[in-house]
């Protein structure tokens, strides 16, 4: 009898041991991957708001550069592209990521050109309306990097857990899949050329 209430006492131990295991393992899982799903939201929060500052930003420089057509029309065009890729985070995959990127970085490229045509014009690079959206742009890029840069600590956070022994298991059984980083784009690892 005493024998029995050894075996079941270790048996009760062992499973309530594997529960724990697999419970806490599971648990760590949701709540990395809902830390993923909450810094993506925090990514396109930043995003949408470059996108709210343009059609200020366009109309402004509008006034002193009619003749500019254009180059305004490119960065509205951009911009209609960039705001219709959605991308969530229940379909964060490695070609979703890069569409959005794309898009995104066509609506850099758009915003690049639009200040290379401002500078022709000092009467608008003095307007106070113009200087002070140019500087909410800028202060919503340097936002853009930094939340990217948490995008991507989080979601390496996420896949080296689901990808390190034993949780690789677990994460395959109940769905938990990698998740894309943001890339650099294409050619940023050559200097920009500079010519006088």
């Amino acid at each position: 009898m005493k024998k029995t209430l050894i075996i079941i006492a270790v048996i009760a131990v062992v499973i309530l041991l594997f529960y724990s295991f697999f419970k806490n393992t599971y648990n760590t899982m949701v709540q990395n991957g809902e830390q993923v799903d909450a810094q993506w939201a925090q990514v396109e929060n930043v995003y949408q708001r470059r996108a709210d500052l343009i059609p200020n930003l366009v109309n402004t420089v509008k006034g002193y550069a009619a003749h500019e057509q254009e180059v305004l029309t490119g960065v509205i065009e951009a911009r209609a592209k960039a705001t219709s890729v959605n991308l969530n985070a229940e379909n964060l995959t490695e070609a979703n990521m890069k569409a959005f990127q794309q898009a995104q970085e066509g609506l850099s490229g758009a915003l690049s050109r639009l200040m290379v045509v401002v500078e022709r014009y000092p009467d608008l690079k003095a307007n106070q309306n113009f200087l002070e959206l140019q500087a909410q742009l800028e202060g919503t890029e340097n936002r853009i990097t930094v939340e990217r840069q948490k995008f991507n600590e989080t979601t390496r956070v996420y896949n080296t857990y689901i990808k390190s022994f034993p949780q690789n298991f677990l994460a395959s059984m109940f769905g938990f899949a990698a998740k894309p980083y943001f890339e650099a784009v294409a050619g940023a690892e050559a200097a920009p050329k500079v010519e006088f």
